[in-house]
C-alpha cells in the first residue's frame, strides 16, 4: 500500500475525510487518533488499542485502511503537528464563538493540502473547461456555494446552468450532452437532489465533478472526478460552515487554472463582466 505522508492539519483532514468507509473499531481508532494529535507520539500500539476499546491488530489495519503502512507511520505523522487547538472556553458567548469559528475554518482551509489531488484539479478544470455547456447543482447550505461556483465560471465564458429548483436541476441533467459537466456540491455527499441530479448527468454521459467533504460517498462513487475538501467534526454545529469555506476556496482554485486554460476567452469575459458590474455600482 502507498505511503501516506501528511502531517500536521493535513494528517487531521486526511483522516477526516476518510472516517465513513472505517469499520466501527477502526472508526475508533481513527478518533483517538485525531483526539491525540501531536500526544500520540507517547503512545504504544496497545495504549491506543485499550482507549478505542479494541485489539492491537484492529489498530494497525486502521491505519492500513487510512492509507498508511502501519501504526508508526502514522505516529510519525502525528509527531510533526502542533497541539490539538481545543474549544475555547471564554465565558463571554461572542469571544467564544469568534475563537471557535475562526480555529473551525482555518483547519479546515490547513488540511486542503492533503485531501485534494492536483491532478484531480487539473482533471476537474480541464474538464469544466472543455465542456459545452456546465450544469452547477447544490442545495441546502452548498447552494450558496453552488451559486459563487456557477457566477464565477459565467464569468469566464462558460456557459452555465444553475437551477435552484431541485426537479428544474434533475431535468438540465438528464439534458446535457455527453460532452458536457455537472459540478456538484454537496458537504455530505449524500443530498438525495444532488446525487440524483449527478446519477442523471452521469446516466445521459456527461462528466461529473463532485466537491465534497468526505472520500467516500453516494455522490463521490457517482462521480467522475472526485474533490475532496472541509471540516468534519471540528466544532459542533459549525461542520458545515468550515466546509462551505472550504469549498469556496476550491472553486478559487479552479477558476485560477481556468483562468489560465481559458486564455484570451477567459479575459474578454472578464472584461464584460467588469463592464456589467460597473453598470451597477455608484
Amino acid at each position: 500500500m502507498e505511503s501516506h505522508s501528511a502531517s500536521g492539519p493535513q494528517l487531521a483532514a486526511h483522516i477526516r475525510a476518510h472516517l465513513p468507509q472505517l469499520r466501527d473499531a477502526e472508526a475508533r481508532v481513527a478518533q483517538v487518533v485525531l483526539d491525540k494529535g501531536a500526544e500520540l507520539v507517547h503512545l504504544s500500539v496497545s495504549d491506543v488499542a485499550v482507549l478505542a476499546g479494541t485489539a492491537p491488530s484492529s489498530v494497525v489495519r486502521a491505519c492500513q485502511r487510512l492509507g498508511f503502512r502501519g501504526y508508526q507511520e502514522v505516529k510519525i505523522a502525528a509527531a510533526r503537528q502542533a497541539p490539538n487547538p481545543h474549544p475555547s472556553h471564554d465565558p463571554d458567548p461572542a469571544a467564544r464563538a469568534l475563537g471557535d469559528t475562526v480555529r473551525a475554518a482555518k483547519e479546515a482551509l490547513d488540511g486542503l493540502a492533503s485531501t485534494l489531488s492536483l491532478d484531480d484539479l487539473r482533471t476537474a478544470a480541464r474538464t469544466l473547461h472543455q465542456a459545452p455547456r456546465v450544469l452547477v447543482v447544490g442545495a441546502g447550505l452548498s447552494g450558496a456555494v453552488a451559486a459563487d461556483a456557477a457566477y464565477r465560471l459565467r464569468a469566464l465564458g462558460c456557459a452555465v446552468d444553475a437551477p435552484s429548483d431541485a426537479i428544474t436541476a434533475q431535468l438540465s441533467a438528464g439534458l446535457l450532452p455527453g460532452s458536457g459537466a455537472c459540478l456538484a456540491i454537496s458537504h455530505t455527499g449524500a443530498t438525495r437532489s444532488t446525487v440524483d441530479a449527478a446519477r442523471r448527468a452521469r446516466a445521459a454521459g456527461a462528466e461529473v465533478i463532485a466537491l465534497t467533504s468526505y472520500a467516500n460517498s453516494p455522490l463521490s462513487n457517482t462521480s467522475t472526478c472526485t474533490l475532496v475538501a472541509g471540516g468534519q467534526d471540528l466544532i459542533f454545529g459549525l461542520e458545515t460552515v468550515a466546509s462551505r469555506l472550504a469549498h469556496l476556496a476550491v472553486v478559487d482554485v479552479l477558476t485560477q487554472i481556468l483562468m489560465t486554460m481559458r486564455g484570451a476567452d477567459a479575459e474578454k469575459a472578464l472584461d464584460l463582466s467588469a463592464d456589467v458590474t460597473a453598470d451597477h455600482t455608484y
